[in-house]
């Protein structure tokens, strides 16, 4: 099986997200830091048919994986607000 490797951008468009690095720097800031305690696909600014794409991707160990991963972490991290 080829794996694609696919940009963070991509992930982005891919959930119907701006992909824009500006809309998906206000993506990250307006939803982190992520809690510990709450897995990635239990997030509550999930749409049903984004966290099912979430969850499939976990499931499958698919080539958006890495960019979910990458998600993830982002997510996690405190980040300045900004004014």
């Amino acid at each position: 099986m080829e794996l694609t490797n696919h940009e963070f951008h991509e992930l982005f468009k891919q959930l119907g997200l701006p992909d824009d690095p500006k809309g998906i720097d206000q993506f990250i800031t307006s939803h982190s830091p992520l809690k510990n305690e709450i897995k990635l696909v239990d997030a509550p600014f999930w749409t049903p048919s984004q966290r099912e794409f979430l969850k499939e991707q976990f499931i499958q160990d698919s080539d958006w994986i890495v960019m979910v991963d990458q998600l993830n972490e982002a997510l996690r991290r405190e980040r300045p607000r900004q004014k």
